[in-house]
């Protein structure tokens, strides 16, 4: 009977603990499960922590974008401007010179005879002339001549040369100079211009001297009582000698004389 009781004593025990056993590993895998909803919600949040890290990079990084791609637009926008006022002052310039080839070929078609006419005129004004300096004048003409069937140069370029040459011509009538060139016959002689009012040469030995004759259009020689003023005349054109009167000869044809 005793043994029974203790049968039943031992049982009993062993069902507590077993039951305790039970109750303990039931508990230690809710601690388990725990645990682990624990740590997966660490992760989780771990996880959401880099994204929101990772998005807020990106957000920051496209913002830097959008501000960069904003000043660009900005500046594209004030350079187009900038190139818009240029494109138009351009077409400006444009039109104006357009206007103004066809206000020049309009003058062109009036000045080209002008200029060619004026030529034509200088040549006769040099051949009938007093003939000094001869030779450099009419090469000049020659020079003008050729320079009207110039395409490489414009008709305000011809039109100058021109004027430039009938300046010369009329500075020509108010100078006194000295030159040495040669007479009929090939003698070479020292020339005294005066202006277009007369014509004077003398030998190189000093002992001829003549002038040119507008009547006869010859040169013809002089009585030897104007050598010395010739040849003072010469020096002084040349500068070789100070200004002074000089009494060089009134040269002219009397009527019946």
């Amino acid at each position: 009977m005793l043994i029974s009781q203790i049968s039943k004593v031992s049982i009993t025990k062993n069902l507590v603990i077993l039951a305790l056993l039970v109750t303990s590993m039931a508990s230690f895998a809710q601690l388990q499960t725990a645990v682990q909803v624990v740590t997966n919600s660490n992760t989780a949040a771990e996880s959401s922590q880099k994204n929101i890290d990772r998005l807020s990079d990106q957000t920051e990084e496209l913002l830097v974008q959008y501000r960069t791609v904003i000043s660009e637009i900005e500046s594209l926008t004030v350079y187009n401007q900038q190139l818009e006022s240029v494109v138009n002052d351009q077409n400006s310039q444009i039109q104006s010179m357009n206007n103004q080839m066809t206000e020049l070929e309009s003058t062109n078609r009036a000045v080209v005879p002008m200029v060619i006419e004026m030529v034509d005129m200088l040549r006769q004004i040099v051949e009938s002339d007093v003939p000094f300096r001869i030779n450099e004048r009419i090469k000049r003409v020659e020079t003008l001549e050729s320079m009207l069937n110039a395409s490489n140069v414009t008709t305000s370029e011809k039109y100058r040369k021109v004027t430039e040459a009938y300046q010369i011509e009329l500075d020509y009538g108010r100078s006194v100079s000295t030159y040495q060139a040669d007479i009929d016959g090939g003698v070479k002689v020292n020339f005294l211009q005066i202006g277009r009012t007369a014509l004077l040469y003398q030998t190189l030995d000093e002992k001829s001297s003549g002038w040119y004759n507008t009547n006869t259009n010859q040169f013809e020689p002089l009585d030897d009582r104007y050598n010395a003023s010739i040849k003072e005349g010469i020096r002084i054109a040349a500068k070789q000698a100070a200004p002074n009167l000089v009494g060089l000869p009134i040269l002219f044809d009397v009527a019946g004389e």
